[in-house]
């Protein structure tokens, strides 16, 4: 029976996003496969496909075979009708669904024109959510996928949650209306305090107790060093190629290090729109023989990367709390990156790794030779950084504490307090 009349069926829950699974997004699958190893059953949900440069492992062809594309539906003509068929059978949610769309559009026809396309997959997504049994809707980010999930869930009664990231979903959050999607939402998942806080601004006080803190996280035991001897010169960046990740700052910091460490290499892991332009870059600086370019990696084949690394730098001008710096920290790697949102709650300058201002070649490039120049400064940084993402950003730990909220109930909450023993509404229909 549907969950609108049934309080007693099981817990089937749907995972959607934009894009899935994607090599930028891995902390997803990571995290599904964390709840499914806790017994729930998840169902996964995309609005795209993804091509196969994002399917290299065994776990990302699955999920590619196994995910529910609402677009690829809703081109099936057949599969579209009786979509439509369906929500019409079901005029008073129907007109409560189109109501809403259209009170939380953007300015502007184009707007507008995207919110029909949105309301389009809602309709295909919520006939396949109530013919596949699902009891709850929970989706990753806050913009285009999060408007579809909210759609859904008030055209088919099922609740839906949110993981809320940033940081680009605060450059425009009125467009987005993050304030109706949390008052709206069963409950939402925050990856970091920096990232509640910013809800908190946008969102009715009254909706700040449903906001709580669940990190990504990952599995330490699948990271290490090697173990092989190294000199100790090896840089490794992870990431978009693209100038929001600081890439081109940190290949004119690594031409400045190399003054003092020929010897030195950086390896940049992953694609991007401007990869060319850093090419350019790297030739222009004499660094070509120095900068390997390893383009997209599987999960797997990340984790190989890191465990040869000496350093990892990621100099972002934004982010929330970059996963790969996780990963990093488990592979025992001094990481180097930037104090900007909520990196400050993942590493700790001096402790667990180096921070500098963003957009700073001069602090960058001192921090590079600090580490590369220094053996005994690295092992230390590295121990720590293990050790907090071990005690901290462990995806077992953190699938518990979603676990719970999925099922009602609020978790022992980082921020204590009355909110700590505030129940969330879980799976009750908003």
């Amino acid at each position: 029976m549907h969950p609108e009349t049934d309080t007693m069926t099981p817990q089937r829950i749907a995972y959607l996003t934009g894009e899935y699974p994607a090599v930028s997004h891995t902390f997803i699958l990571r995290e599904i496969e964390a709840l499914r190893a806790r017994g729930i059953d998840v169902q996964t949900c995309s609005i795209r496909t993804t091509g196969p440069e994002h399917h290299r492992g065994t776990a990302e062809k699955h999920a590619a075979e196994t995910t529910f594309y609402v677009l690829k539906a809703a081109k099936d003509p057949v599969m579209l009708i009786r979509a439509v068929g369906a929500a019409l059978a079901r005029p008073k949610r129907c007109l409560a669904t189109l109501t809403l769309a259209w009170r939380t559009r953007a300015p502007g026809l184009r707007a507008a024109l995207y919110q029909l396309f949105y309301v389009i997959e809602a309709v295909v997504l919520a006939r396949y959510l109530r013919h596949a049994n699902i009891t709850h809707l929970h989706n990753h980010f806050g913009n285009s996928s999060c408007s579809v999930a909210m759609l859904t869930s008030a055209l088919s009664g099922i609740p839906f949650s949110y993981t809320m990231h940033g940081p680009a979903i605060f450059f425009e959050p009125h467009r987005w209306r993050i304030d109706e999607k949390i008052a709206r939402a069963a409950f939402v998942a925050c990856i970091s305090h920096f990232c509640r806080s910013q809800g908190m601004i946008f969102a009715a006080p009254q909706h700040w107790d449903k906001m709580h803190i669940v990190h990504c996280g990952i599995t330490p035991a699948h990271y290490g060093p090697s173990g092989q001897a190294s000199q100790g010169k090896n840089i490794l960046f992870v990431g978009r190629l693209a100038a929001v990740k600081g890439v081109p700052m940190l290949i004119r910091a690594f031409a400045r290090v190399r003054v003092q460490h020929p010897e030195a290499v950086l390896t940049l892991v992953g694609d991007g729109p401007e990869r060319r332009t850093i090419e350019a870059l790297v030739a222009d600086l004499g660094c070509g023989e120095a900068v390997r370019f390893a383009g997209y990696l599987s999960q797997d084949e990340v984790a190989q990367a890191l465990s040869r690394a000496d350093v990892f730098a990621l100099p972002s001008f934004a982010e929330g709390v970059p996963v790969v710096l996780m990963e990093a920290m488990a592979s025992h790697l001094p990481v180097l990156t930037t104090r900007i949102a909520g990196i400050g709650e993942l590493v700790e300058d001096g402790v667990s790794g180096l921070t500098v201002p963003p957009g700073d070649v001069d602090a960058l490039a001192h921090a590079l030779e600090q580490l590369l120049g220094d053996p005994e400064l690295r092992a230390r940084i590295g121990a720590e950084g293990r050790r907090t993402v071990e005690t901290e950003f462990n995806i077992a730990t953190e699938a518990a504490r979603l676990e719970a909220l999925l099922g009602g109930t609020a978790p022992p909450d980082r921020l204590g307090g009355a909110t700590a023993r505030t129940e969330t509404g879980g799976l009750r229909n908003p």
